[in-house]
This record gives C-alpha cells, structure tokens and sequence, in this order.
C-alpha cells in the first residue's frame, strides 16, 4: 500500500520517491467555478510506477455535467449518479495518498480546485508537498511547440493511453516523470529538494502560474525534523562489545564433549576448527545440539560435532560499526556472527545478548539492506537514508569523524553492490583465471566522505580479460550514478581505461607519478595512496597498495613535491581573524582547510611507511615517531573534526533547502555557539608546516 511506504524528504534521490501521482476531471476548466467529477492517483513506489495498484473514483458533483466538458473526458451525468460526494470521495482519496509527496501535470490546477472544493465541504484545507511534472519540464526547457502533457510524452517516448481519464492521465505523468530522470541527472538535479529548488528559481525568474491558481499554491510545505536515533550502534565497533578470544572446538571430537565445553565456560555457541587448511569455519550452538538429540536420543550425543555444525561460519569485521553488524543478525536472523580481523583471522565472537542493550531501526540499518538490494531502484532506495541518519547523528552530538566513517562506510558497501550487480547483469561469464579488484579512492578509501560526493574508483587486475573488464566497470559506475552518486567530473572511474590497469600496469604507472613533477600526477597519486579494496581479491590491491607507498618512501623528490603541494595550502582566514570569503559569501573548508591536514598526514604517513588510511589514524601513528610534534598533531586533530563537522552541518543544511551539497561552508550558517571554534580550526590548518617540517631539506 502506497500509505504504508515512508513519506518523501528534501534527501530523497528522485529515483527512488515514493509518491501519488495524481489527477482529477472537473465540469469546467475555471477554478472558482469547477467542481470535481473524478479522482485518480497512480502510485510511485520507490521510483517505480504501480499500474496495478492505482486509486478512482467518480465523484458526484451536485450539479449537470456541461456538454463541453462530457465532450472532453467522456464523463456523463449517468456515470457519477450514485458515486460518492466529494466529501466522502476525498476522504477514500486521502486514505489512499496519506501524507506522500502528489505528483502531477499543470498541478496547480488540480490543487486550486481541491482547495475550492474543500472550503464548499467545510473541510480545513492544507496543501500538501508537490511537485508539478510540467514545470521540471520547463527547467530542462526542450525545443518543443508547446509543454501540453501529449507533446512531452511524445518527446521523451512515453505511450498515451486513457486520455482524459484521471488514472489514464496520472499513469502518463507517472512514466513522463520516471522519463526525465536522466534528464535531469544531467542537469545536476537528483533529489527532491533539488528539483524543488530548481522549479522555485524557474518560477522566480518569471512565474507564469494562473492568478486564480496561485492562492491554492502558497506557503508550500517542508518536511519537518527528522527523529532522533539512538547512536550508541554508530559510535563504537564490533571490537569494543565482542567476546574475546573466540571458543573453537574440533569437528572430530564428540556432541558429549561439545557439550561439556558450553557448560564449563557458560556460553551458548562454539566455532568449529576447518576441516582442512584454508578451509571455512563452523558453528556449534545450543540449538543444534538440542536437535540432534531429538531426532536421535540415544545417539546424538556420540555423533561428531561436524556432522552437527553449520559451515561455513558466518562473520564480520571487527573494524565494522555496531550499526552494521545488528542489522546484518537482523535481517539474516542469525544469533551468532564470528568476528575477523583485516587477514581474515578469527579473533571473537558477537551474539544477539552482546546487542541486547543496542537497537537497530528498520530506517537506517543500512549496510546490509544493500547487500540484500536486487536492483538499482533498491539500491537507491537504501542510499536515500544515508543523509537521514546524519542528520540524526549530528542532532547526538556524534563525533563527526565517525559521522563520515559512517557515511564512507556505506560509500564502500554500496559500490560494491553496485560489482556485484553489474556482474551478475553481464552477458558474459568472468573469464577464466581473470581476478580483479575494485578499489575506492580519495576520501571513501581514508573513512572520510562527506555528503557532497562523487565516484572515485578504479580496478586493478591479473590475467585476461580487459573487454569483460571494461563492459562491467562501465555498468558499475552507472549503476552508482543511477543511485545516487554522481560520475566523478575528473574522470577517476573505473569505466576510464587509466583507471583500470593489470598489477604490472599500475606499478609501472606509479612508477610514472613518482617521476615526474605535474600536478595532477601528484593529485592522482594522493587519492591512489588512500585505496581501499570493496569487491574481489582484496589481496591484488592490498598488495599494490603496500608496494606504492614502499616505492613512494624511497623517492626524496617526490616526497619534497607532495610536501611543498601540502605546505602552501593557504586557509580562508586573513588579517584580524577575518574570513576570506567568495563572491557567493561562502569559504571552501576542503580546499582551505581540511585538504591541507589529510594531505599533511598522507605525505608523513607515507614518509614513515604508516599503513593506516584514515587522517585521524595517520596522526595518531605518527606520535610514536621520534621527535614527532605533539602539541602539532593534537590541535590539527582536533582542528580535522571541527572542520569536518562544520561542512557536513552546512552540507545538511542545503540538503534540506534543495541546493546541492559542498564543501563550501557560508559562516553565517554557523552557529553562533560555534563560530570561535570554527575560526580557531581554520587558524590550526597553517600548523601543518610545523608537522611537515623543511619541505625542501
């Protein structure tokens, strides 16, 4: 049921709204004058129009139909005799809709005819959140005689049935809608707020909505503030709750002495030795012994525990957030997970009583909804609620370094649902002996993506096979782009060829960058440097990955390069303390501010062979290093999470306005709470010479 679904925010990606397509035929095309003869709503589940689920209904309009209207939609004066008032017909129509999004074509006329109809009724009227399809229409502007919904369904291809008819139209405008979201992808136009926005400066610019509409249309609403979430499962680990060291039995050994184990040391579950080396672990639970010696009382207890346990054990990372684990126990109604490091070692153990004291909302479990997701639809769906959730955690006062571990987090998850989609959509199968790795760069890779964000990616491979390779990294980065993050306007992707080479290509490349002194070989090496493998053998890109930064470490000319490109970064702050602002009032803290500390570490990371990825981890590892600048590293530190903060609160912020997100912070937005503590991060970034030291020596 379209009520059921979860009403529309500004963050909504248009390709996954839910909303209620909807169109009414009147008696006469005059609003003051019209009265509604029937309702029909199409309904948008998700991005996807429901034509076997839609809502009519005639109405009863109280007076003779006029020949020059019946001439028009077919409606009689016998078809509505009977039918239900618009009193009750409204009712049945907002039980239908709830409180969705309304979709429809040259809308405000449908809205300034409900309203009249309602003031007749005595019905209190609000005008609920909408969008008119005719007006996106006009933002795109195409070459068309005119914007009837006949010529734009005919532009864009779109069949025309039941014209005239209120669900024949509201199906049209539905599939014009889903139409023109490539369309509008282009355009930069990919959420609800946005499209708003876009229609709102469209019509500032010279509104030619109808008089006699325009009264229905005003104070168009917002969605209000979203609920408060627990955050506990979003500020700590899977390590921090995980009982250690995990209790592994061997698979020969009997159900009886299984059974002693649990008794003794008074847990509920024991992992399972591999069968073989390089083998799978198991699981032994409670559960399974109590099966087995119902189905074979006088036996059960002789039987080895391998013939009981479950393989292979089913695991998480002890780096994943608790948020991450709950929800995959969840959905996969598992009560145990084991618990690897990043060699895929068992280190612990995590069961449902270790969450018990957590919860896990259905909205924002969202790592493993997206390994769960079958489509692009649902992958946009899952992704829409990442802003959602923080926003929540900001209202928690959530360090917003684990805001963006968050947020990077799902970045990862969710290209490497978009792999394994592609994968499983090619015509081809993988050849044979081809391994591959996708990798995501930059600020996915380091654990620090923001909202404002687009694709860095890239593959690297061994064996044959670069035209599958190539087939399916293009699917991939329009599957991401199709979801909800955009293709990477310098072209870091992995559909492009200098982003998809063999292990022996990439180092040779490397090779390249460390050689030369161009800027945007120093800017590609940076983000490379920060890979982090999401979708095949991990092992291909770990290992490039290490040797890089070996390579890198041996090079003094590229370092002192990477060093002085850190070092005269320049902040947005000038004399007096006063900011530096653009001519549209707003500082661009990436560039100015937290580039400069992340690209610091990275250099000094590299420097010192710091395998770490994170900025945060890189400053920390740092300290064990001899003469290491402490008083330095604690305030770039702290001046990282307040500069992190601040743009992701102004990201949130435009978020809800409809304007697409930056790093580009206005100081007026700031809090006031918080603006001497902005002003003291943005003083820290020039310390970052003082942690680099002589750039040239």
């Amino acid at each position: 049921m379209l009520k059921a679904k979860r009403a529309s925010d500004s963050s909504t990606p248009l390709r996954s709204l839910t909303a209620a397509v909807m169109d009414t035929e009147t008696t006469s095309l005059d609003v003051r004058k019209a009265r509604i003869v029937e309702i029909g709503v199409a309904p948008l589940v998700d991005g996807v129009v429901d034509r076997a689920g839609c809502f009519a209904s005639y109405v009863d309009p109280g007076e003779p139909i006029p020949e020059a209207s019946r001439a028009i939609h077919g409606i009689s004066d016998a078809k509505v005799a009977g039918a239900p008032g618009f009193e009750a017909a409204y009712k049945s129509y907002l039980a239908f809709a709830g409180d969705h999004l309304i979709l429809g074509y040259s809308l405000g006329f449908d809205l300034a005819v409900l309203k009249n109809e309602n003031e007749r009724s005595g019905i209190p009227w609000k005008l609920p959140r909408s969008l008119d399809v005719r007006e996106l229409v006009r933002v795109l502007n195409p070459p068309l005689p005119d914007f009837s919904l006949d010529k734009v369904a005919a532009w864009l291809g779109v069949a025309v049935k039941d014209r005239h008819t209120a669900v024949g139209d509201a199906i049209v405008t539905a599939e014009v809608f889903v139409a023109l979201l490539p369309v509008l992808r282009e355009k930069g136009i990919r959420t609800l707020g946005e499209a708003e926005d876009a229609c709102r400066r469209r019509r500032s610019a010279g509104d030619e909505t109808p008089a006699d509409w325009q009264e229905a249309l005003a104070g168009r609403p917002a969605i209000g503030a979203l609920a408060r979430v627990d955050s506990y499962p979003y500020r700590h680990r899977v390590r921090d709750v995980m009982a250690k060291p995990p209790f592994v039995i061997a698979g020969d050994l009997s159900l009886h002495q299984a059974l002693d184990m649990l008794v003794a040391r008074k847990i509920s579950s024991l992992f399972v030795l591999p069968a073989s080396p390089g083998g799978p672990h198991g699981i032994l639970t409670e559960r399974d012994i109590l099966r087995a010696v119902a189905a074979d009382p006088a036996h059960a207890l002789a039987q080895p525990v391998s013939k009981v346990a479950s393989f292979p054990l089913a695991s998480v990372s002890e780096d994943d957030f608790l948020y991450s684990a709950f929800g995959r126990m969840r959905r996969k109604r598992y009560r145990h997970l084991g618990v690897v490091d990043q060699d895929g070692r068992l280190t612990g153990a995590l069961t449902q009583r270790d969450l018990l004291r957590q919860r896990a909302d259905d909205a924002i479990a969202l790592t493993d909804a997206m390994d769960e997701a079958a489509g692009v639809n649902e992958l946009a769906v899952v992704w829409r609620k990442l802003a959602d959730a923080a926003r929540a955690l900001v209202a928690e006062d959530v360090d917003p370094r684990d805001i963006a571990a968050i947020i990077s987090g799902e970045v990862c998850s969710l290209t490497a649902r978009a792999a394994e989609l592609a994968e499983r959509g090619m015509g081809e199968k993988r050849p044979g002996g081809l391994r591959f790795a996708v990798m995501v760069l930059g600020s996915g890779g380091r654990g620090e993506s923001l909202l404002a964000m687009d694709q860095d990616n890239a593959i690297v491979y061994e064996g044959e096979g670069e035209a599958w390779l190539t087939a399916l990294a293009t699917r991939m980065n329009a599957i991401l782009d199709e979801a909800g993050v955009p293709f990477c306007k310098g072209g870091v992707m992995a559909r492009n060829e200098a982003w998809r080479m063999t292990g022996a290509g990439w180092r040779k490349h490397v090779a390249g960058w460390l050689s030369r002194s161009d800027p945007q070989d120093i800017l590609n090496a940076d983000i490379f440097f920060d890979a982090l493998p999401v979708h095949g053998d991990a092992h291909l890109a770990d290992a490039l990955r290490r040797d890089a930064i070996e390579a890198a470490a041996q090079s003094v000319s590229f370092l002192k390069l990477m060093t002085l490109t850190a070092a005269t970064a320049e902040p947005p702050i000038g004399w007096f303390g006063r900011y530096r602002l653009e001519e549209d009032g707003r500082m661009d803290l990436k560039r100015g501010g937290i580039m400069p500390i992340f690209a610091a570490a990275r250099v000094q990371a590299i420097r010192h062979r710091i395998l770490d990825r994170s900025t945060a981890a890189r400053l920390e590892a740092l300290r064990r290093a001899p003469e290491a600048p402490q008083q330095v590293i604690t305030k770039l530190l702290e001046a990282h999470k307040i500069l992190l903060g601040a743009i992701l609160g102004q990201q949130l912020a435009d978020i809800s306005r409809g304007v697409p997100p930056s790093s580009r912070v206005d100081p007026k937005d700031i809090p006031a709470t918080d603006r001497e503590r902005l002003k003291w991060a943005v003083e820290q970034v020039k310390s970052v010479r003082d942690l680099l030291g002589d750039p040239v020596g």
